[in-house]
């Protein structure tokens, strides 16, 4: 069994080596030999002004700068709406009260995306760094809170029916049958977050930023350069793999038990 994950997981490596390098052929073919070439740089000249970034500074900062700031306020952002989406969610999820409550303003509010609360967002809190915490935090909380929920009620009733049979707290019930069974679906709530929180980060940055990985192609939208928003672009692709590839691993370890392959 374990010869056999391994197999799957070096074969899933390859494949996934072979769709870049296939992605990244397709882009140089495109830009050298289409008239795309008139307005889109290959990407080589990205990979150069990459490369630069990372010693000559872009605004204030070089990459390194930019992408401490942007890491820093997805996971503030990110890390908050986590933890008041689990809550919110779960409540929703084991009391009719709650779902009764909260449930009707939550559906009315998930569906408007994070950039239509700018306005309001300024309004309320300036153009500082609570504004950027902000816009990121509304675009992971309803991922998080509708996967929450979404768990807490698929829950096996028998299993509850079971423990409160057997004399068990409804504490215990909730910390020992409710929440590691709702924990599969919780955390893919979180990784679909924690994907949306990072592409936020743009919203987010267009509020007074001077620095960041979405000001970064702000910058270059702003000064017509293309080469630097297809950097900036880089970027946050490549660090929102590296972010869902950390939530994968977590997510193996904490739900160990409901896996087949583990």
């Amino acid at each position: 069994m374990k010869k056999k994950f391994v197999g799957e997981k070096a074969e899933k490596t390859i494949y996934a080596i072979l769709a870049i390098a296939t992605f990244f052929l397709a882009w140089a073919f495109i830009t050298t030999f289409t008239a795309a070439k008139e307005t889109t740089p290959g990407p080589i000249e990205v990979l150069k002004l990459l490369v630069t970034s990372f010693f000559q500074p872009i605004g204030r900062y070089t990459v390194y700068g930019h992408l401490y700031y942007s890491i820093r306020r997805v996971l503030i952002g990110y890390t908050v709406a986590t933890v008041l989406g689990i809550i919110v969610g779960l409540s929703m999820g084991t009391s009719r009260y709650a779902e009764a409550i909260i449930k009707p303003i939550f559906e009315m509010i998930r569906p408007i995306p994070p950039i239509a609360w700018i306005p309001l967002v300024i309004l309320w809190f300036g153009v500082g760094e609570l504004p950027k915490y902000a816009i990121i935090f509304i675009g992971s909380f309803t991922n998080v809170t509708l996967n929450a929920y979404t768990g807490a009620q698929r829950v096996d009733p028998t299993l509850v029916g079971c423990a409160r049979m057997l004399g068990t707290s409804e504490r215990d019930i909730f910390l020992r049958v409710i929440l590691p069974s709702s924990m599969p679906q919780i955390f893919a709530g979180m990784q679909v977050a924690l994907s949306t929180a990072w592409m936020a980060v743009l919203a987010a940055e267009m509020i007074g930023a001077q620095e960041g990985c979405g000001w970064i192609i702000l910058r270059g939208s702003d000064t017509t350069n293309i080469p630097l928003v297809l950097v900036g672009m880089v970027i946050i692709g490549v660090v929102g793999l590296f972010l869902a590839t950390i939530m994968r691993m977590a997510e193996r370890k904490v739900c160990a038990w409901n896996r087949m392959d583990v």
